[in-house]
């Protein structure tokens, strides 16, 4: 029996082993991600070095907060306008070249810091443009049963560089500068632009709408009349925003006395969802993906709270590998529940509203985050971040009970239709997007 049990628990490895697409976008995510996580550690440290201040390094959620919300909905209603692999090249390519600005920057004589905050607004505003048309292809790679599985293997890349890119990022730092961090994120946008131009092409639909505020709007009011949707939304929205507390980790890592654990800091959420990833096997049998997300929501505040309260360095960094843990249980189950029930011709669509739930709410967090730290304390505003994303998720789901209720088997699946032919022969001409 023990052998069966340990099988169970291993990643299922079906998305990577039938489809040639999911490998290369799967490898083209590695390459990339792990070079954008040396960006992630370098750009607030460059910033406190320059500013020596905690307001300063959480203002960069701000900066990045409106082009993150208005590309993000025009990326969605984009990418069910246009190929999809398209947009996700172009959008790839034009990230590389912010890197290489920043490198140049910070060969500079004397470094400025406005450049810096330009370019996390301009990054920002690509992501938003790039991530719904990456969260809307997998539905068409992946067949409807893997999509649980594949959501797994998609995190299981992401945590790789999130634990390998922030602890390379602060020996890098440390030791040989902020220019060679700024230079390694610009040569792996080279390898993964590379790998991209061999996906097969997505094209729209016969019937695709250009981009506009009426497709927009569109969308909305579909997630709008799907309450589980709109829960999971609003969960994610409120856990990031009062529990992401990644931009004072320096100031944390100085408050107690421990300058050496900032890259483990920065890595230990991802350790814990690198364990989850490495054990997904079960997730696959989970049909409640709403109680799976409450559950995970409420799990990660509470780790949180817990590592902020405690003033021993290694008390912290376990509770942060707890709460990567959860948030990463979380996110296998929003995942699944959107790529099972969503149609095709709004996926992209909802995709950027999505986008919205899961990355403008890290944003104001780093925003809050900062200014508590700047009125208090980086341990107060860790702990109390977290306490109040558990107090959060609770009200949500009280008062969003088709959320709890949700169940995979009550709804049946949604069909690929004439999209999906269409993209696998590759002969549908995306109409252009609107001006």
């Amino acid at each position: 029996m023990r052998p069966v049990k340990r099988r169970n628990l291993l990643p299922d490895l079906a998305p990577w082993r039938t489809s040639p697409d999911f490998r290369r976008m799967w490898v083209a995510g590695a390459v990339t991600n792990f070079g954008s996580f040396l960006t992630f550690v370098a750009l607030p440290v460059q910033i406190k070095d320059l500013t020596g201040s905690a307001v300063a390094v959480g203002a960069i959620g701000a900066v990045e907060l409106v082009p993150l919300i208005v590309f993000g909905l025009y990326g969605g209603a984009l990418a069910d306008a246009m190929d999809r692999k398209l947009l996700i090249n172009a959008t790839e390519a034009a990230q590389g070249l912010l890197a290489v600005a920043l490198l140049v920057n910070t060969l500079l004589p004397h470094p400025v810091v406005w450049p810096l905050y330009v370019v996390a607004a301009l990054s920002s505003a690509l992501t938003g443009l790039q991530r719904p048309a990456l969260d809307a292809i997998v539905p068409r790679i992946v067949e409807r049963d893997q999509l649980a599985a594949a959501a797994a293997l998609n995190a299981l890349r992401w945590q790789v560089g999130a634990i390998a890119g922030p602890s390379l990022a602060g020996l890098v730092i440390a030791y040989a500068g902020l220019s060679w961090a700024y230079a390694a994120d610009a040569a792996t946008f080279v390898v993964s632009v590379a790998l991209g131009l061999g996906l097969s092409r997505s094209p729209a639909a016969h019937d695709a709408k250009p981009p506009s505020l009426r497709s927009i709007a569109e969308g909305a009011r579909y997630a709008w009349s799907r309450k589980e949707l709109l829960g999971t939304y609003a969960i994610d929205m409120a856990a990031m925003f009062f529990a992401y507390p990644a931009a004072i980790f320096p100031f944390l890592a100085d408050d107690l006395h421990a300058p050496w654990s900032l890259g483990l800091m920065y890595a230990a959420g991802s350790v814990g969802s690198l364990a989850v990833s490495l054990t997904s096997g079960w997730t696959t049998r989970v049909h409640r993906h709403g109680r799976m997300v409450v559950y995970s929501a409420a799990g990660w505040g509470l780790a949180m709270a817990a590592a902020g309260w405690t003033g021993q360095v290694w008390l912290v960094l376990l509770f942060l590998g707890a709460a990567g843990g959860c948030d990463m249980i979380s996110g296998i189950g929003r995942s699944t529940m959107w790529n099972q029930t969503i149609p095709d011709e709004l996926r992209g669509r909802l995709a950027g509203i999505e986008l919205l739930s899961y990355s403008v709410g890290p944003q104001l967090g780093q925003l809050r985050s900062g200014s508590v730290a700047a009125l208090s304390s980086a341990r107060t505003s860790v702990w109390t971040g977290g306490a109040a994303c558990a107090a959060a998720v609770v009200a949500l789901a009280a008062a969003l009970p088709k959320l709890m209720s949700y169940d995979a088997n009550d709804h049946p699946a949604v069909p690929h239709g004439a999209v999906e032919q269409d993209a696998a022969a590759g002969t549908e001409q995306a109409p252009a997007p609107a001006a």
